[in-house]
């Protein structure tokens, strides 16, 4: 005789996670997709194809009818590169959050790393601050904090735009999911409740992909802090190192990571390709709401 099915390894208790004033989400089972959307000219992967403000615009149209719930946008890469100051950032980042606040009715990201910068952002009309740096300006919490903003803290070893080709760690999942718990507590001491912080393992930000790969493996490590668990995997080099491609070639790979980090507790998905996360993340919310009431009737 067969037995009712387990469960998927999904640590995720009931969550609310707060992306604006007007956008909560039950993210129990429902897993929000953030788009991808660069104001840079050194992207790793569209390398400025987008960078004509029109094409951008474009590009937004796109991914909003295709299913985003959350437009991240960033004027610096994290990888290193040409310096870009600040008011460079801002210049690129804040038109472009105006343009989009204008048009859609979604909740805007930015990606930054600098409290300038996401002060103007959010003075523009901006709700998140998706911080790389995990939250190395001093200013950037409180700013967020004064804006009633969501965060995302990230991990990275040195520090964003810092090469990093050899890197160790003694324990690397407990290291990370450390450096996490530390920051969602200062995000917390700063006045933003849990609901509005969001975690990153940051896949491929001082981590070799054999170092990825492990904390996508075990992404529910994060998922038992508490805290809502974006992932970044999108089209990412330990991606293309695990099956042997290049960046143009990674969507079936960024997919099954996906489902993979979908099923351990992750509940943002931060990506290029709207269309097929928004797939993704919808059959895993079925998937994981089924086998949920299948659990339930087992012991019922």
């Amino acid at each position: 005789m067969v037995g009712p099915r387990s469960p998927l390894p999904c640590t995720v208790a009931d969550v609310i996670l707060e992306l604006g004033p007007e956008h909560v989400v039950d993210i129990t089972h429902r897993s929000v997709v953030m788009a991808i959307l660069n104001r840079t000219t050194d992207s790793f992967f569209d390398q400025g194809r987008h960078w004509d403000f029109d094409d951008f615009l474009r590009l937004a149209e796109r991914q909003v009818a295709e299913g985003a719930d959350v437009l991240d946008v960033g004027g610096i890469r994290a990888a290193p590169g040409a310096e870009v100051t600040a008011a460079a950032e801002a210049n690129r980042v804040v038109p472009a959050v105006e343009a989009l606040r204008e048009r859609f009715d979604l909740p805007i990201s930015v990606d930054t790393f600098r409290g300038s910068v996401v002060e103007e952002a959010l003075a523009a009309g901006a709700c998140i601050g998706n911080d790389i740096s995990g939250f190395a300006d001093p200013t950037f919490l409180a700013v967020c904090a004064r804006h009633g903003a969501s965060v995302v803290a990230t991990h990275v070893r040195i520090g964003p735009r810092i090469a990093d080709p050899d890197p160790h760690y003694e324990d690397l999942r407990c290291e990370v999911r450390d450096f996490l718990a530390e920051r969602g507590r200062w995000a917390e001491a700063a006045g933003i409740p849990r609901s509005r912080i969001m975690l990153d393992a940051g896949l491929d930000l001082g981590k070799t992909p054999a170092m990825s790969a492990e904390l996508l493996r075990h992404s529910g490590d994060l998922a038992t802090l508490g805290y809502p668990v974006l992932l970044s995997a999108s089209n990412k080099g330990f991606l293309g190192a695990l099956v042997g491609t290049e960046v143009d070639d990674r969507r079936e790979a960024t997919w099954a990571a996906h489902a993979l980090g979908i099923g351990a507790g992750c509940r943002i998905l931060r990506v290029h390709d709207v269309r097929g996360a928004r797939r993704v993340a919808d059959l895993m919310a079925a998937m994981l709401a089924e086998d949920e009431g299948a659990a339930r009737e087992s012991v019922g």
